[in-house]
């Protein structure tokens, strides 16, 4: 086997299950960027991806690669910093391993994340967001499962693997109602529930019935729901929302800005956003300051409260004609 063979596999085995004890979702992430950087230098090269080396990818290859996801693979900008920070890693094990490829290591790790606009976040008003809990149809097994999953995750802010990993034993509907997940770096979470959404869970519990060690949200065959059914399920039922609230139809809805919608909530009922950081999980304060920017409202009411200034409206006119000509552009 190659020198860069025997270093993936070392990578995946030692590095990130042993001595980081990363999580599914990490080590699946890192696995997925790294077989499309195979195939891609496989394809490339002519060569089987086991007999890849060091050599064949360096950082010119990656850097193809990262075009290649980009603009063939049309993946965001967000997914191709993912994509090289997995690569990165790797890369950064392979100094340790294989000093004699140190130049081209460097190389590579020298490679910069893109930059990329922030757009504002999307979420759901409070009109889009009872039409959204009104789809489900409830005579049905299936309607009444949704209508408390979509309910739980517009009301807690639950990530979608989190939604899914719940388990019939972290719903607790005494008292001080609250759901317990794990979290991203497989923090330990509680969230607590509205009196409504604990009442329908409640219900749904009662029908589940299943043990406590079970999924919370399965299939009609007892499976516990992935991601992309998640999602399936949402666009039908944003579909069937939109012929009452039309400006569904202007959103692009998926399960992470339900999360966002019940941020959004928190904040306009007075929340300080250091309650939401700890409420959503997030690892940094800063990262639930999005939602300051999204939210015109609070803007307007700070707005409100400010002294407006007592000058007359007017432009800079600069006298000489060097500056004017600068001034133009």
């Amino acid at each position: 086997m190659t020198a860069i063979t025997t270093t993936l596999q070392a990578f995946f085995t030692d590095r990130l299950t042993r001595q980081r004890q990363a999580s599914p979702h990490t080590v699946a992430s890192y696995r997925d960027a790294l077989r499309l950087l195979l195939v891609f230098a496989s394809e490339e090269y002519g060569k089987q991806p086991s007999k890849l080396d060091f050599d064949d990818i360096d950082a010119t290859l990656i850097a193809a690669f990262l075009d290649h996801i980009e603009q063939q693979r049309e993946n965001s900008v967000r997914t191709r910093n993912a994509r090289l920070a997995a690569i990165r890693s790797l890369f950064r094990y392979a100094a340790f391993r294989h000093p004699e490829h140190a130049a081209l290591i460097e190389r590579v790790l020298a490679i910069p994340p893109k930059r990329f606009d922030r757009r504002l976040v999307t979420f759901l008003t409070e009109p889009e967001l009872n039409a959204l809990l009104a789809a489900p149809i409830r005579s049905t097994w299936t309607g009444r499962r949704d209508h408390a999953m979509l309910g739980l995750a517009a009301q807690t802010g639950l990530r979608v693997s989190e939604l899914i990993g719940l388990r019939c034993a972290d719903v607790h509907l005494g008292f001080g109602a609250h759901v317990s997940c794990e979290g991203k770096g497989r923090k330990q979470r509680i969230t607590p529930l509205t009196s409504a959404i604990a009442s329908v869970l409640r219900v749904w519990l009662a029908e589940r019935a299943g043990l406590p060690v079970q999924p919370l949200f399965v299939t009609q065959s007892g499976k516990a729901l992935s991601r992309d059914a998640l999602e399936h399920r949402l666009a039908k039922y944003v579909h069937v929302a939109s012929d009452i609230c039309p400006s569904l139809k202007q959103k692009s809805v998926t399960m992470h800005v339900l999360r966002h919608s019940a941020a959004m909530r928190l904040l306009r009922a007075g929340i300080d956003t250091s309650v939401i950081a700890l409420w959503l999980g997030h690892e940094q304060i800063e990262t639930t300051q999005v939602y300051l920017h999204a939210d015109l409202g609070i803007k307007e009411r700070a707005l409100a409260k400010t002294a407006q200034a007592e000058t007359k409206p007017g432009r800079f006119r600069p006298t000489d004609k060097l500056l004017a000509f600068l001034e133009a552009f």
